[in-house]
């Protein structure tokens, strides 16, 4: 039987913010949760406003697990960094899954931490 969720995630509000002077850091995340028993291979493809996509950065989750990414670390074997800015992901995986979104932003005094809304097809 396979797990919960669906192949294909986008999420088209990306805007990874600046880091901040101290902590809490602002970032996003990415969830990606595995109900199968094996494990999952996912490609993750981002979005710009002014350059091509960057596509091939793949991420394993094991079976029964989650696997949570910020995104301003490096991502997939290359360690691919997101640039600071506006942007899109698109999560493409071989069973299904679940994946959300969030944000941690510390531009302004009152901090917030939300998720992202994301399009499952």
């Amino acid at each position: 039987m396979e797990g919960k969720g669906k192949k294909n995630w986008i999420f088209a509000d990306g805007d990874l913010p600046p880091a901040g002077d101290g902590p809490p850091y602002g970032h996003e995340a990415l969830m990606i949760v595995n109900t199968n028993d094996d494990s999952v291979q996912c490609e993750l493809i981002i979005y710009f406003e002014n350059a091509e996509p960057k596509r091939g950065l793949f991420i394993e989750v094991h079976g029964q697990r989650v696997c949570c990414l910020r995104m301003d670390g490096p991502l997939g074997k290359e360690g691919y960094k997101v640039p600071f800015g506006q942007y899109a992901l698109e999560v493409s995986a071989n069973k299904p899954i679940v994946a959300v979104f969030g944000r941690l932003d510390v531009r302004q005094s009152n901090l917030a931490y939300y998720p992202v809304q994301g399009y499952s097809c």
